[in-house]
């Protein structure tokens, strides 16, 4: 029998489609299915970015595009980043990609040669691991768990960048915790990071404008300019725009990175969809009421989650100020049974697997995020459903002994 390539041994489908996929199968079952596992912001962008990819119909050539992005994108997205504060940018250093994802796929390969070290915080969103290991990379992690609120220290990266990782990864705010650095906490961290210059760093920082509480986006170039020539920035309209299935990413990146990611494209997609492109413009330069107003919404959400997550012993959740997600730890489940069902729940996967088949709620086990003591909840659900969901969480837990 021929063989697949070796890499295809260390290829694994995503965790969170797995749980999505079984809810989705239950829910066609004619199951009562209330679905808090996949991150996609269940909204759609306004009508101007439809009227966008008409326009652009009207006028299609159907040729190649560019395997940088159009023009008109690099300057929407480089006006969309001054406004975040990131500025200096010029069209020589933004690339495009199909998704975030496809984005940060292209930079593992341009920067990390097999072998070579990459360091990141757990608990991470499944992808770093998976697409590290594909790559060839060796997977340096840094735990942070519920007691330091999913946040590493400054001594923490001290010394994981004294082990000299080719490449440090961060993310902020963090899917899957929510929590969001605050203002001093990353200027600590980018004083550490200044001394390592032999390291590169991508800031993969997608949920920058879905932030609460009046906290606002920092970057470690904002505190440390130096580290410019470093650092690599990662956005996408997936969650901010309601656009995920669009497939839209950005990066801002040193000119040569840039180029080397232009040059993955010219070989891996060629380019983006130029309709996509079209509707990427729309969503970037025109109005902004649907994002801020989802925003909003999402704050409320948090709120509501918290409440009920608060209400239940031994439950540790630190509060989110970001993204859609919460990250609670459920760790005081471990040992006990649910008692209707007779279930024993032993670990994470056991506690997603009792409450899906009990109460018919689907969250995505922590374990798929390096943090096995925890599960995430992405309340991005609608609204009517979010309320039934988390009672039936608590109720869940009141039937453990």
């Amino acid at each position: 029998m021929l063989d697949l390539a070796q890499r295809m041994s260390r290829a694994k489908p995503s965790a969170i489609m797995a749980v999505a996929n079984k809810a989705k199968a239950l829910k066609a079952q004619g199951k009562d299915i209330i679905s808090f596992s996949i991150g996609v912001p269940n909204f759609l962008p306004g009508p101007h970015v439809y009227a966008a990819v008409e326009e652009a119909l009207k006028h299609d050539t159907g040729q190649y595009g560019s395997n940088r992005g159009p023009d008109a994108l690099l300057d929407a997205f480089i006006k969309h980043m001054e406004q975040i504060g990131l500025t200096g940018y010029g069209r020589e250093n933004i690339v495009t990609g199909d998704g975030a994802k496809h984005v940060l796929y292209n930079l593992f390969e341009a920067l990390l040669n097999e072998g070579d070290t990459i360091a990141f915080p757990v608990p991470y969103w499944t992808s770093y691991v998976d697409i590290a290991e594909i790559v060839g990379a060796e997977i340096d992690l840094i735990p942070a768990l519920a007691e330091q609120n999913y946040k590493i220290t400054p001594q923490q990266l001290e010394e994981a960048m004294a082990r000299k990782p080719k490449v440090f990864l961060f993310n902020n705010p963090s899917n899957p915790t929510g929590m969001v650095y605050g203002p001093d906490e990353v200027k600590a961290l980018a004083d550490v990071l200044v001394k390592y210059p032999d390291t590169w760093i991508i800031t993969d920082d997608i949920y920058n404008r879905m932030l609460f509480d009046g906290v606002e986006y920092t970057n470690f170039i904002m505190h440390q300019p130096a580290l410019r020539d470093r650092v690599i920035f990662v956005d996408s309209l997936s969650k901010t725009y309601g656009m995920p299935g669009w497939r839209l990413g950005f990066a801002a990146a040193p000119t040569a990175v840039a180029n080397a990611v232009v040059t993955l494209n010219s070989n891996h997609i060629t380019n983006v969809s130029e309709m996509v492109n079209a509707a990427g413009v729309a969503a970037l330069t025109g109005p902004q009421d649907v994002p801020e107003q989802k925003c909003r919404e999402f704050e409320s959400k948090r709120d509501l989650v918290m409440d009920v997550l608060n209400s239940i012993e031994g439950v540790v959740c630190p509060r989110p100020q970001g993204a859609f997600y919460v990250f609670p730890d459920i760790s005081c489940a471990f040992g006990k049974t649910h008692g209707p069902t007779g279930q024993a729940i032993a670990n994470d996967v056991d506690f997603c697997n009792a409450l899906l088949e009990s109460k018919g709620v689907a969250c995505v086990p922590g374990s798929a995020f390096g943090a096995p003591r925890s599960i995430r909840i992405s309340y991005t659900c609608p609204t009517p459903q979010l309320q039934p969901g988390m009672d039936r969480i608590a109720s869940f837990f009141s039937e453990l002994s």
